[in-house]
């Protein structure tokens, strides 16, 4: 019986890319075909969370899987998800999120500062409106009044992002520009502004290209997506958490984002220290693992 499995394995960059691009209109047109059959257009709090999910799988996840299906004949093995990750690495990758938190505050307070040119001025004005816009929705989606509500928007909010961005930016597209003895650094970087882009958020683009640069070397370094996926999952899932956290102890939930800024610029510092201290370890770790593999794989 014939199979499309691996049916464009041979062709070029160019043509993967353009398909994946098709590919990922045509799964988000039918995410958003879906909602509208659903809801109709409706623009309750229950129906955008469905429609978060369904861009989330049909704009980032689908694509991919159907991309890996078509140019490998090891879908998985392609996108780096048929390896596992060890329980040391993964307490280190941990570690370091929670320990990144209030470095990634200042890179954020920071990146804030930024000014574009009077000329820029209207546009300037344009992404701090969307920004707060954006602001607001988050938090009206990341806000839970019972422990069921809190987890699910633990899974829509942490899980689903953690799985579904980092098969594109990681899985796909990092896999992509590193083919063909592409120089693999550059696809890390590449696919990491990349992901930053793609949320809008000028005034958090440096951090949050920062993070997905440290994803993409993770898939690097370990040779397994879940590393990235675990350190994606942790960073989401602690913010909501603590909002939540915060929100139901009627304490200020912008003290989570201002921690290591301005009053506390010291523990911003500290915690890119910290950071450093950790990719390092982290680093070495999964050097001695692999070489470690290497010895037994010749033994």
């Amino acid at each position: 019986m014939k199979t499309i499995k691996g049916k464009i394995e041979e062709r070029s960059l160019f043509v993967k890319i353009c398909l994946f691009l098709l590919l990922m209109v045509l799964t988000t047109l039918l995410a958003l075909g879906v909602w509208m059959a659903i809801f109709n257009g409706d623009q309750s709090l229950v129906s955008l969370k469905v429609m978060q999910m369904l861009q989330t799988v049909g704009t980032f996840l689908l694509p991919c899987l159907a991309g890996a299906y078509l140019w490998s004949k090891r879908p998985m093995h392609w996108l780096q998800m048929d390896k596992g990750i060890g329980w040391k690495e993964s307490v280190i990758c941990i570690v370091l999120i929670v320990c990144a938190s209030p470095g990634i505050n200042l890179l954020a307070w920071l990146n804030g500062m930024i000014e574009l040119p009077s000329f820029l001025s209207h546009l300037e004005e344009l992404m701090k409106q969307q920004e707060e816009s954006a602001a607001l929705l988050t938090e009206r989606f990341i806000r839970a009044d019972n422990a069921g509500t809190l987890l699910l928007n633990v899974v829509l909010i942490a899980l689903l992002p953690a799985i579904s961005e980092e098969v594109c930016f990681r899985g796909t597209l990092q896999t992509l520009f590193s083919s063909d003895n592409r120089n693999r650094y550059v696809a890390v970087w590449a696919s990491a502004v990349l992901f930053s882009a793609i949320h809008f958020q000028f005034y958090g683009f440096v951090p949050r290209m920062l993070l997905g640069a440290l994803f993409g070397y993770m898939l690097l370094w370990s040779g397994s997506l879940w590393l990235p996926i675990l350190a994606h999952f942790t960073n989401n899932c602690m913010s909501v958490l603590l909002y939540n956290f915060f929100y139901m102890q009627g304490k200020n939930v912008d003290e989570i984002d201002a921690f290591g800024t301005e009053g506390t610029v010291w523990a911003g510092i500290v915690s890119l220290l910290l950071s450093g201290v950790m990719i390092y370890l982290l680093r070495h770790s999964l050097t001695i693992k692999r070489a470690s593999s290497r010895i037994s794989a010749g033994n």
